[in-house]
């Protein structure tokens, strides 16, 4: 099977877990980086390798690249995959999709009129231990699924990020920072939302950096860093999440449980790939730890890149798709417009919940 050419707008600190992790899959190689600080795009080249490095421009014109993944800050989003897209290229963005719900559709709108994919981060719930405890749900572990809860707790990024800025900023904020990684793992774990319901609130209006090289710099706040919001699955299901950058004294609430007719499932947390995974099953006095029954367990990011670069090559479809992209965006938009509503948020979009990974993948592939 071939390999898709693959080149990287965006040379920031999540860049490197993408390029460290390319060698491992068959399905795409890093051909080209690209950033608007040329000397970063330099570095990044020579550290991992990479062929080219060369300006954003370059890198979208150049027609040996079939696929951008592009790692710049969520304001850019939308302008660097339309760009991509209208030069012909399929497209991976980090999360967020995009910072508004219309730029997020045109992205999905243009994907699909040139009959390109696009694809959006997470990719996490691709990993061991979200896969274990969907085939846990699928497999009737728990009963009906009829109720779940995710939390997202801690302090916010001013602590120990090189510059936090952004992350008060619109596209920022915990729900759109982390959110994206406990919904869509709440989706492909329960299927998709129909209505959502939320409180937010700025605790903190202003923020000290404590980092370097910006430590004493002020951050004026402009999005909500606790918000709490309700969900109602097309299932019947109902759930609860909580994503709060204002707790300086951390928390102990598990990330995410999932409550069934005959049991508890705990789901490990949905930033990370791996384990463990948890059950108790109704009358057990214990909590039960179960081995993991799929792999891609350590830091993967590209994985959502190499699932895609195979639905690109064989025809099927991709799971970490822009439609599921879209509809967490949405959600998460939801949960501040039930906020300063007042009232619930009825979901326009909805999404096939996506495929499972198949038991059995060997550590390189995805087919």
């Amino acid at each position: 099977m071939r390999k898709l050419k693959v080149g990287i707008v965006g040379c920031g600190k999540i860049s490197g877990a993408y390029m460290n992790k390319a060698t491992f899959f068959d399905s795409y190689e890093i051909v080209a980086c690209a950033d608007l600080d040329m000397d970063r795009a330099r570095a990044q080249a020579a550290e991992f390798k990479i062929a080219k490095a060369c300006t954003v421009e370059e890198l979208i014109a150049d027609r040996e690249i079939d696929l951008v993944v592009n790692l710049t800050i969520p304001i850019a989003h939308a302008d660097i995959c339309l760009k991509a897209l209208n030069a012909g290229k399929h497209v991976y963005v980090e999360k967020p999709l995009a910072i508004t719900r219309e730029e997020g559709k045109q992205i999905v709108d243009t994907a699909r009129a040139k009959g390109l994919l696009a694809g959006c981060a997470p990719d996490t719930f691709l990993g061991g231990g979200v896969q274990t405890s969907i085939k846990l749900i699928d497999d009737g572990w728990i009963g009906e699924p009829n109720a779940a809860t995710a939390f997202m707790i801690g302090r916010g990024h001013e602590n120990w990020h090189p510059a936090p800025e952004f992350y008060y900023k619109a596209g920022g904020g915990p729900m759109f920072d982390m959110g994206p990684y406990y919904l869509t793992a709440l989706v492909a774990l329960l299927g998709p939302i129909r209505a959502v319901t939320g409180m937010t609130r700025i605790t903190f209006p202003e923020r000290t950096i404590l980092s370097q090289p910006l430590a004493g710099q002020k951050i004026v706040v402009d999005v909500p860093t606790h918000v709490s919001g309700l969900m109602e699955f097309h299932s019947g299901a109902i759930g609860t999440i909580i994503t709060s950058f204002d707790a300086f004294g951390g928390s102990e609430l598990p990330r995410i449980e999932i409550y069934g007719s005959e049991g508890t499932l705990s789901v490990p947390d949905p930033n990370t790939f791996g384990g463990p995974v948890r059950i108790r099953r109704k009358d057990a006095k214990e909590w039960t730890e179960l081995p993991l029954t799929h792999g891609f367990t350590e830091n993967g990011r590209g994985l959502g890149v190499a699932d895609m670069a195979h639905a690109v090559l064989s025809g099927r479809k991709h799971r970490p798709s822009a439609e599921l992209a879209y509809h967490v965006l949405e959600a998460m938009h939801g949960f501040h417009d039930a906020s300063d509503s007042r009232r619930h948020y009825e979901m326009t979009s909805t999404v096939e919940r996506p495929a499972p990974l198949p038991l059995g993948l060997s550590a390189r592939a995805l087919d």
